[in-house]
């Protein structure tokens, strides 16, 4: 358990200028004479505070009630640095003591903690541990260091568990200080709050370092060696899923072959072993079997494990990489899930409604700039920029290691305005979206969605689907590939392509449109053996842009981004090779040619055309 160092006690000329302001503060003259009382019966026990901080924790409940304000107030008043296990284990009411002594530290911390929005109830809840955490630490409230509050609360916290027999009581205990962390570290007395409760339990599956450093200290190393050498290159939230991942891998091995104690003893037979123990896990909320993309992603963690530190020359490496790329499940890749338009309308109706102004903040985000989930908990509360007469959304450094900007809808304009308008100025972070002072988990982000789903009838909607909506509702509408990869962050255009397989809109559209033109012709009574000729006309202008990007555009390898008007010099290149040759029979062909990149203004693809032509002249042989 963690210790707090023990200051020296106050002397008694501290503690007797105390006790006649402590006499002199009872309200009436009975109360005065109960506190002088009070003051006697504890000189007579425990003669000064060191006395009474070091007696037995029993001798000190015993005592009458007047004995026991007395001291624990004279603690409170001078600083005294009490037991830990006193200050859990005692009825004091420490909350109560700490206000009285400092009325203007406690004024001030219930506003504070009521600017990030918790309850008066809650504030309360997180006073009395406060008080009992500076207690603690022989301190004030204010007067925390980050250093000592997080001594003192580990100790407060450690000494609660084991108050309860090793069980954390989690209303009481675990959601006050989870508040408490973040309004302290605004105060500037404490680290960045976590977004979760991870102090409260470990999962059973994943064994700490601790553990088998003791058990296998060689392979531990080994793999700590990897991940200090992985946090340099990759992204902390990377490198904890590779942490994860290696710790279960050894506490594996620790359980089912406590023999291999180290990477370069790991073979064939362990790692078959181990994927089969994975796939029998319980998966996502309890169901049978891990996923598909999570067993894959652990066994991708071990192959690059042991690939890296085969080429880095480990001493602690095996002879040749026991996890295969065959190991790794093929995943399906179905279309992107999205809203057609009578789903979309319902849910943004829905969201309009919802009574938390978080969740519609959260959700208007999302959807009308087809953000990722992480990038939009990235946001900053600067993120809005004007550029020129509109307003701009700058996202920050997501998944693909790049930002961009995106248009601001004025409807989202005004959330985030309001948004910030009711913000704590006096915060410490900068992130945009707090909940009560604490970044928001990605789950609170799909509980909002969830939320706004079910009030609108649909329904599971995932917070991705919002992305493919928006992305789907724009090509149906006529939005170019290359705008919408700006407007997504993709890198390259194989990314947006999956889009235009989902635009079924305006296919769908044409081809109704044309199919009804057909059935026209076919109703008609004509001879079997006439053919059927549609006019130029019943393709309609979107098929026929279509048909011209496909013979244009498409090349046999990719596709030719360029604009139509832009000329290109490669468009002629076979008929400008010096190998190239041509006939007269072939004269009305390379006229019609001519005669196109003329009409299109292409001067030197008609120049090209123009000396074939001379040369047939020449010669017409």
């Amino acid at each position: 358990m963690s210790t707090i160092t023990r200051a020296t006690t106050p002397g008694v000329e501290q503690l007797d200028a105390f006790v006649a302001d402590y006499i002199l503060a009872g309200a009436t003259e009975a109360a005065r004479k109960c506190r002088r009382l009070g003051v006697i019966g504890f000189r007579r026990a425990f003669g000064d505070l060191d006395g009474w901080n070091h007696a037995p924790g029993a001798a000190r409940r015993q005592v009458r009630t007047e004995v026991a304000s007395f001291a624990a107030h004279a603690a409170v008043a001078t600083g005294l640095q009490v037991d830990p296990a006193f200050v859990v284990t005692s009825c004091c009411r420490w909350g109560s003591y700490v206000r009285q002594a400092y009325p203007a530290q406690h004024a001030l911390f219930m506003s504070q903690a009521a600017d990030l929005g918790f309850c008066t109830k809650e504030i309360g809840r997180m006073w009395t541990h406060l008080s009992r955490i500076a207690v603690i630490a022989g301190t004030s409230p204010a007067a925390l260091t980050p250093e000592q509050y997080t001594a003192a609360r580990t100790t407060f916290f450690e000494h609660t568990v084991a108050r309860h027999g090793g069980n954390v009581p989690h209303r009481s205990l675990s959601t006050p200080l989870f508040g408490l962390d973040a309004v302290m570290f605004h105060r500037g007395q404490a680290p960045a709050p976590d977004k979760r409760r991870r102090w409260l339990h470990t999962r059973a599956a994943q064994i700490d370092w601790k553990h088998i450093s003791a058990g296998t200290p060689v392979l531990a190393s080994t793999m700590r060696r990897y991940l200090d050498q992985c946090a340099l290159s990759l992204r902390p939230s990377s490198v904890a899923l590779f942490d994860t991942t290696l710790r279960q891998f050894a506490g594996y091995l620790l359980t089912h072959h406590p023999g291999v104690t180290a990477a370069a003893h790991v073979d064939r037979e362990h790692i078959e072993g181990y994927k089969t123990w994975l796939a029998q896990r319980p998966g996502y909320r309890g169901k049978p079997g891990l996923s598909k993309p999570t067993l894959g992603m652990r066994m991708g963690h071990l192959r690059s494990f042991f690939t890296r530190i085969i080429e880095w020359d480990y001493d602690d490496a095996p002879a040749r990489v026991p996890v295969y790329a065959t190991d790794r499940p093929r995943l399906d890749r179905p279309l992107p899930k999205f809203l057609d338009d009578a789903q979309a309308a319902a849910f943004m109706n829905a969201a309009r409604d919802l009574p938390d102004p978080l969740d519609r903040l959260i959700v208007q985000v999302l959807a009308r700039t087809g953000m990722r989930r992480g990038e939009l908990l990235g946001l900053t509360i600067d993120a809005v920029v004007q550029i020129g007469t509109g307003y701009w959304l700058r996202t920050p450094v997501g998944k693909l290691h790049t930002d961009r900007y995106i248009p601001l809808h004025p409807h989202v304009k005004d959330l985030i305005d309001d948004w910030l308008a009711h913000r704590a100025s006096w915060q410490s972070s900068d992130l945009l979206l707090l909940d009560r002072g604490r970044p928001i988990p990605a789950t609170r982000v799909d509980k909002a969605v969830h939320k706004t789903a079910a009030a609108a009838g649909l329904g599971h909607v995932h917070p991705h689907q919002l992305r493919h909506t928006l992305a789907t509702q724009a090509i149906n509408r006529g939005m170019s590939l290359e705008a919408i990869a700006a407007l997504l962050g993709h890198h390259d255009l194989s990314m947006t392509m999956v889009y235009a397989r989902i635009g079924d809109r305006t296919v769908a559209d044409q081809y109704f449109k044309v199919t009804q033109k057909i059935e026209s012709l076919y109703a008609a009574t004509q001879p079997a053996s006439t053919p059927v000729t549609l006019p130029a006309e019943a393709a309609g202008p979107a098929m026929r842009a279509v048909h011209a990007e496909a013979s244009k555009r498409l090349l046999g390898n990719g596709y030719c981004a360029r604009p139509i008007e832009l000329d290109c010099r490669y468009e002629t290149i076979c008929e400008s090779c010096t190998m190239f040759f041509t006939t007269i029979e072939h004269r009305p062909t390379i006229q019609a040619q001519r005669d196109d990149a003329t009409a299109k203004g292409q001067t030197r693809r008609a120049e090209v055309y123009d000396a074939l032509l001379q040369r047939l002249e020449d010669t017409p042989a």
